[in-house]
């Protein structure tokens, strides 16, 4: 059944299924792409602000997908079908969460690759990035989760989500960029704690604000 409710959840949320989830992706790479347009082409200055565009353009890419994650599948009645079948909504969060972690972060990390070309970062300053990217997009799913299901039930909830997002993401974002600035793989321990707690509360978070959408 949990197989099942992955799959299932994996081919709402893939990229080019179709839903509009190549979103994130084509706006990551699109920031990258346009940067150098508006600062200069400089290459020493982009190599040496480009990582930190990189970590903000995958901060704001983030904020992409929240409106499908959850509110669709209230409406629909979907969670309700598959409590019926015995299923906890903390159950349906986690492997919410693995799908569309799985959606959003390993795209970003191999879109990470042509936006270094883009804003000539150096293998070392690459390296960082794939390494926090891999570490802290399962943060910014947790946090993106957790938001989307707090505001499924409410007016005007996607443009809530967005701004809620943002300030919750910045722990994220300020170590993940401060290890590019002092290049060293410090930081990004903090980046994997974070993210693992996280991940760690998400699903609890996310399945007790599907149980109020419920009694609204």
């Amino acid at each position: 059944m949990i197989g099942t409710l992955l799959k299932r959840d994996l081919a709402k949320f893939f990229p080019f299924s179709g839903s509009g989830a190549a979103l994130p992706v084509v706006f990551f790479v699109a920031v990258a792409m346009l940067y150098p347009f508006a600062v200069g082409p400089d290459p020493a200055m982009l190599a040496r602000t480009g990582g930190g565009v990189v970590w903000i353009a995958a901060l704001l890419a983030a904020v992409l997908p929240l409106e499908k994650l959850v509110a669709q599948d209230i409406e629909l009645g979907t969670f309700d079908q598959l409590k019926l079948r015995g299923l906890t909504e903390e159950l349906m969060m986690a492997v919410r969460l693995l799908a569309h972690w799985l959606s959003f972060g390993p795209p970003l990390i191999l879109a990470a690759f042509p936006a270094a070309a883009l804003l000539n970062l150096d293998n070392p300053t690459l390296h960082l990035v794939l390494i926090g990217l891999l570490t802290g997009t399962p943060g910014l799913a947790a946090i993106g989760l957790t938001i989307a299901a707090l505001t499924a039930s409410l007016r005007a909830g996607a443009a809530l989500s967005g701004l809620l997002l943002i300030p919750l993401a910045l722990p994220i974002l300020i170590f993940g960029a401060g290890a590019l600035v002092r290049q060293d793989e410090a930081s990004i321990g903090f980046v994997a704690a974070i993210s693992l707690l996280l991940v760690a509360i998400a699903p609890f978070a996310a399945g007790a604000a599907i149980r109020a959408a419920r009694e609204v």
